[in-house]
């Protein structure tokens, strides 16, 4: 299949009907390219909860041209749509109903052995001390994403160059030891919680489309 890669803040336009247009023109082009995935990342950015104020009703004609290209009169044959966000919160709920965006997935945080495997592909690279375990900084890094792993790493390196005045050198348990108090994970308890009432709420109205 083809693949159509879309950030939702491109779509947002200060001129009046062209943020609709900028999604029109989506739809339009993954219909000649059929098969294909349209993927919407960060939909949260023009599919917020309709009735808001202070954008002269904008917001609502952008998801008003979403939820019409989705299941409109024009069936979208061999399209497959997929968005990401980390505020589902914000989505208007029409979005969520079966036939347009019908499986919800949370991507949690990565347990234990996908962190180290995380850990080994930032470590590639680096000078390590023979004493650097990538399991045991996996260990470590309970609550941490992807992208904290990354900080994490760079931030240990960062040390290294530091005590060693600026000059290349191993990076030690103890370089690693520092950057955890300085990196700390991106996804709180509180945010993980968040996540699971949001499901917990989908569930109690459509049990068959949410995981």
């Amino acid at each position: 299949a083809n693949f159509i890669s879309v950030k939702g803040p491109q779509l947002i336009s200060m001129w009046v009907g062209e943020s609709e247009r900028g999604v029109r023109k989506v739809f339009q082009r993954a219909r000649q390219v059929a098969p294909v995935v349209v993927f919407f990342d960060e939909i949260d950015a023009i599919a917020t909860t309709r009735g808001g104020v202070g954008d002269s009703g904008a917001s609502d004609r952008v998801v008003n041209q979403l939820l019409t290209e989705l299941d409109g009169i024009e069936e979208l044959k061999d399209v497959i749509f997929i968005a990401a966000t980390n505020r589902p919160d914000l989505i208007d709920p029409a979005l969520l109903r079966p036939g347009r965006i019908d499986k919800i997935i949370s991507v949690p945080a990565p347990e234990e052995k996908a962190r180290e495997a995380i850990v080994k592909v930032h470590l590639k690279n680096v000078p390590l001390s023979s004493e650097v375990s990538s399991k045991d900084i996996a260990i470590m890094a309970e609550g941490f994403s992807g992208a904290d792993i990354e900080g994490l790493v760079r931030e240990a390196a960062l040390i290294t160059l530091q005590r060693n005045k600026m000059k290349a050198g191993e990076v030690t348990m103890q370089d690693f030891s520092d950057a955890f108090k300085k990196v700390q994970p991106s996804i709180s308890p509180d945010v993980a919680q968040a996540y699971e009432q949001f499901r917990k709420r989908l569930s109690s109205i459509k049990l068959s489309y949410v995981r």
